[in-house]
């Protein structure tokens, strides 16, 4: 089992950052690869940002140039650092982990979810 929890979502204006933290624990081989995710309502999630400890990392289009995924591995803790916020950036924020890297796939496949974080960026 894994339990995930989020944190350091708000409000921002656009042009604005913040800072998102995902805190894991439990089995670390289920943690291979953690990832964030944003939905909206009405739309389906979609995956941002995902990283492995093989030193793999793969972005959204959109947010490329304007995120940033990282973790402490002795702290068990997911960043993403988003810069440069747009309105379309507003959704709810999760955090997830699968246990093995798919290149080719980076969005899919993850088995544990935290309960999402709310970031709502106004023009």
């Amino acid at each position: 089992q894994v339990q995930l929890e989020e944190s350091g979502g708000g409000s921002v204006q656009a042009g604005g950052s913040l800072r998102l933290s995902c805190v894991a624990s439990g089995d670390t081989y289920r943690r291979y690869c953690m990832a964030w995710f944003r939905q909206v309502p009405g739309q389906e999630r979609e995956g941002v940002a995902s990283m492995c400890r093989d030193s793999f990392i793969a972005y959204a289009d959109d947010v490329k140039g304007r995120f940033t995924i990282s973790q402490d591995n002795a702290k068990n803790v997911l960043y993403l650092q988003m810069d440069s916020l747009k309105p379309e950036d507003t959704g709810l924020y999760t955090c997830a982990t699968r246990g093995v890297n798919t290149p080719d796939y980076p969005f899919r496949a993850f088995s544990y979810w935290g309960q999402g974080i709310q970031v709502t960026v106004s023009s």
